[in-house]
């Protein structure tokens, strides 16, 4: 996956479509992603001693990773290539424009 934690997203597809947020965690293995303020579920909360009112709660779910993409900073979704050198290593790098997203890996210098 391309998407860490803390990236800004665009929703691709599905009801968000269209919705900017940031990746608040990453679950590689289900291929899923918690985005800020996307795919909002309610949940049905009872009265307790931190909730004394109970009642409807909305929360963030999971998303699938292929259903969200980069975001640019005008809030445009983009593509990625991965394979890019530079002096620094691989890098992501946005398709269109050149322009460096952020490293993939940082070299390992030669003790």
């Amino acid at each position: 996956m391309n998407i860490k934690k803390g990236d800004t997203v665009v929703v691709t597809s599905g009801a968000d479509k269209g919705k900017q947020g940031k990746v608040l965690v990453v679950y590689p293995a289900k291929q899923k992603l918690l985005v800020e303020g996307v795919q909002l579920k309610t949940h049905h909360v009872k009265k307790s001693q931190q909730n004394p009112n109970g009642g409807l709660l909305k929360k963030e779910a999971p998303i699938y990773s292929c259903k969200v993409s980069l975001a640019s900073q005008e809030g445009k979704a983009i593509k990625v290539s991965r394979t890019h050198h530079q002096k620094d290593g691989k890098v992501l790098v946005n398709r269109k424009t050149g322009e460096v997203i952020r490293p993939i890996k940082k070299s390992v210098e030669a003790k």
